[in-house]
């Protein structure tokens, strides 16, 4: 992958930054006797870390997943397995999305992968809106964190697959081409003149496939670093209390839930347990809200998809959930 100049030095300022905080914060005492940080900088700290720590391994993940993508799947596979139907092409997505342990994290390298494979946007959206909201670990852990209950387990689960698949059909109306920015084409473009799908060995393979996942851990994990920063920033400075007293109301509350899901940022496979907290304050409705939105689309995730696609697609996308995902819960609300 070849970057410019200043991509690579913001990606070299941001692991210096983040190796200067962690040092910090690990021998501050000795490094810095005379300076006391405060109880909630320390706290933000830790809340940061373990949203790394969470979302690392589903990154990992996922950067495999595209590198093996990008060297041992063709373009000619890949329309062979994609159903020429617009429609059916969108319910594929979806369903093969809904059995794929995938967090949202980790997610966005595979699509991307995918897309600039020649897989249309809107069967590449809906793999990325179900991949993390309806997987069997997500569906499992939900039904764990709220007592064993089948009912709401099973509500994020086909709630999730309709709302997934709205959007996903949306998006097939609205746009046209892959949405990605011309860089990764580019980059795209340069790889499919490369000897690297023939006359090739398995270790070379597996060597390419391991330079590429590289290659998108660093260009994924600078923008997770950011959305984890800010997610912990407002987890550990933005008063729940205030929420909760904003949250008067069906449609309030639903809001605040769908709010409070884009800016924790939680990993999808544990916002369960965040969410069961909330039960006895706000309605089910809302609680669903939280479940189901937070997977799709959240702070770190739209920082990753805006290295990935263009602009207005993703700020496009961001419109089309939020609206999506509360006008059919409210219509649920209302039966």
């Amino acid at each position: 992958m070849n970057k410019s100049l200043p991509s690579i030095i913001i990606d070299l300022f941001i692991l210096f930054l983040f190796g200067f905080v962690i040092s910090v914060l690990t021998f501050g005492d000795s490094l810095m006797p005379n300076i006391m940080l405060s109880d909630s900088f320390l706290h933000m700290n830790t809340i940061f870390l373990s949203i790394l720590i969470e979302a690392l391994p589903f990154v990992l993940i996922g950067v495999l997943i595209a590198g093996f993508i990008q060297i041992f799947i063709t373009e000619d596979q890949l329309k062979r397995w994609i159903p020429k139907n617009k429609y059916l092409a969108v319910l594929m997505s979806c369903v093969v999305g809904g059995l794929f342990p995938a967090c949202e994290c980790g997610i966005v390298p595979i699509v991307r992968r995918l897309i600039a494979k020649g897989v249309p946007i809107y069967a590449g959206v809906g793999f990325l809106l179900t991949g993390p909201l309806i997987n069997p670990i997500v569906i499992f852990s939900t039904y764990m964190a709220f007592g064993n209950d089948l009912q709401i387990a099973l509500s994020r689960m086909f709630l999730g697959f309709l709302i997934a698949l709205v959007i996903a059909l949306l998006v097939s109306f609205l746009f046209r081409s892959n949405q990605l920015k011309h860089s990764i084409m580019n980059e795209n473009q340069c790889s499919l003149h490369a000897p690297h799908t023939y006359k090739q060995s398995f270790l070379d393979k597996l060597g390419k496939t391991t330079l590429h996942a590289v290659d998108e851990f660093f260009d994924m994990g600078k923008y997770l670093i950011i959305g984890a920063l800010l997610a912990s920033f407002v987890q550990v400075y933005v008063s729940t209390e205030f929420l909760v007293s904003v949250g008067n109301g069906h449609a309030a509350a639903l809001a605040i839930m769908m709010g409070l899901a884009y800016l924790l940022s939680l990993c999808s496979e544990a916002d369960a347990f965040i969410g069961a907290s909330f039960s006895n304050i706000f309605p089910q409705t809302a609680i669903l809200g939280f479940l189901i939105y937070g997977p799709m689309i959240d702070l770190k995730n739209t920082l990753m998809m805006l290295s990935v696609f263009k602009i207005r697609f993703v700020v496009v996308f961001v419109v089309l959930v939020s609206v999506t995902t509360f006008i059919l819960l409210s219509l649920l609300q209302g039966l």
